[in-house]
């Protein structure tokens, strides 16, 4: 008699394999993305969610201090997460500091500089060489 040609899922095959545990930065960095974008759309357009508060604040946090640790990844991990997480209280501060100095202080203003801000260090990274030691 002849095979039909369908064969049981055997488990060393890695499409029926459960997530691991490397798998769980990657998803974190989408999930952290999707509610940070939340919540720049939603402060932009003037949303009355109440996720709208702590998901701007998460964003205003999570983009400067993202792109300040990609600039400080030759410090070991923890160095790199508080030198980042400061960074990104200072960066806010100052934006917020001259945006109130200069009378043109907005919700929406503040976080299109500090998108700005993040971008710019970004685009440092990708565009310079690290130096080697």
């Amino acid at each position: 008699m002849q095979s039909t040609g369908f064969n049981r899922p055997s488990a060393h095959r890695s499409w029926y394999a459960r997530p691991g545990p490397s798998d769980l930065p990657p998803l974190l960095a989408g999930a952290a993305t999707a509610v940070g974008g939340t919540g720049v759309l939603l402060a932009l357009t003037g949303s009355h969610s109440p996720l709208r508060g702590p998901f701007t604040l998460f964003f205003l946090l999570a983009a400067p201090g993202a792109a300040l640790a990609v600039l400080l990844r030759g410090l070991e991990p923890l160095g790199r997460t508080l030198a980042s997480i400061a960074g990104a209280i200072v960066v806010n501060m100052l934006v917020a500091q001259g945006m109130l100095t200069l009378h043109s202080w907005s919700i929406q203003g503040g976080i299109v500089t500090i998108s700005a801000i993040s971008l710019v260090l970004l685009l440092r990274c990708a565009t310079v060489e690290p130096i080697k030691t």
